[in-house]
């Protein structure tokens, strides 16, 4: 194994050791976004289906397979030695865990397989959840991994230019964001991307619920678009980068909320350090929010790496504290008393004194005049 893989190894052991675990399965699946944690601990990438690694306290690690679909991506990539099909892969890890007395499991809540689930549980051991260890023990990036997070950002931030070049009142949602998809592609994030759209709200703004971007629905000019831009990279880190769209005006509304984000930007750049927690990036970014008598909605922000949401969550009560090269997305959800809303997605690394913002854009509503 390279340095790289031998740190990600003895930092998962050491969180391993910290649970009192004697093992640990990681769980991953072909749903979006939830096929990082195998990738992270094997090198394996997942085209269908779903996978686990098996990592002991000691010794080698194994990865398993289902054998139903004997291929379930290019098997080859993934360093780990041992590779296992077999017909249900929860009976294969409880058998090999016959001596454990406790087994930590990463995914136990969203990604572990049912079936697996139901044969794990039968063993003699303690299943622990591990989700929240296993995201401590990746959550500060190395510089490998910094440059992969900026390799996404800068996909990213390409894709959002590819939307506001196919910007035009009167084309549908969806040929707006079809440049975007297909650079992405183009790019090597393959199937690591999630295509959606703010929309649909009163003249200058926004509803605060996410949709598939329309075939038939046309803009205008009143409409704020923002398309959410989240998208894997080629080698395998997420990043989120995202900006308001519109020619028209924006409502008074829209304004003010759109100062208070000026506001949260460069408080973030200031609050986002080594120290901090993130109880206090919460209270202190949602304070232009509040203090101008809006509600937030989805969630603050959350670290983000090779699963699309990781822990910790950016939040009231959540004393974690932020170390340096921590990556955070950061989207205060913002709604109004009249149902518009503004969202801005942007990656942020944790900085020594002050936090960085990955991306170039500045926060701003967006009205095609940048291109010119």
């Amino acid at each position: 194994m390279t340095p790289e893989i031998e740190g990600r190894y003895r930092r998962v052991r050491d969180e391993m050791a910290r649970e009192r675990v004697d093992a640990l399965v990681v769980s991953g699946s072909e749903y979006t976004g939830f096929d990082g944690a195998v990738a992270y601990m094997s090198g394996f990438n997942i085209v269908h289906r779903y996978a686990y690694v098996l990592v002991p306290r000691e010794g080698d690690p194994s990865i398993v397979f289902p054998r139903e679909a004997r291929y379930v991506g290019f098997h080859e990539g993934a360093w780990v030695d041992e590779k296992v099909f077999v017909d249900t892969p929860g009976a294969w890890l409880r058998d090999r865990l016959a001596d454990a007395s406790r087994v930590g499991v990463y995914g136990l809540d969203y990604v572990l397989n049912v079936r697996d689930y139901r044969s794990l549980s039968e063993g003699s051991f303690e299943i622990a959840p591990f989700d929240e260890a296993f995201d401590r023990a990746r959550a500060i990036k190395s510089e490998a991994e910094m440059e992969s997070v900026r390799e996404a950002v800068n996909i990213n931030e390409e894709g959002f230019w590819e939307v506001l070049r196919a910007y035009e009142p009167g084309k549908t949602e969806a040929e707006i964001m079809a440049p975007a998809a297909a650079r992405f592609v183009e790019l090597g994030t393959g199937r690591h991307a999630m295509n959606m759209v703010l929309a649909h709200g009163p003249p200058g703004g926004a509803r605060p619920e996410f949709v598939i971007p329309s075939e038939t629905r046309r803009v205008s000019p009143d409409d704020l678009l923002l398309y959410s831009l989240e998208i894997g990279g080629p080698t395998g880190h997420w990043a989120e980068v995202s900006r308001p769209i519109m020619a028209g005006a924006p409502s008074r509304v829209t304004a003010e909320m759109m100062e208070a984000y000026v506001e949260y930007g460069e408080i973030a750049k200031a609050v986002m350090k080594d120290g901090s927690t993130a109880h206090d990036v919460h209270m202190a970014v949602s304070e232009p929010f509040r203090d101008r008598g809006y509600d937030l909605g989805h969630v603050t922000g959350h670290s983000i790496g090779m699963t699309m949401i990781e822990h910790p969550r950016v939040g009231e009560g959540n004393e974690t504290v932020l170390r340096e090269n921590m990556v955070f997305s950061m989207h205060p959800h913002v709604i109004a008393h009249d149902g518009s809303c503004l969202y801005m997605q942007e990656t942020w690394r944790i900085g020594s004194d002050v936090g960085e913002q990955l991306s170039t854009l500045p926060l701003k509503i967006f009205d095609g005049s940048e291109l010119r």
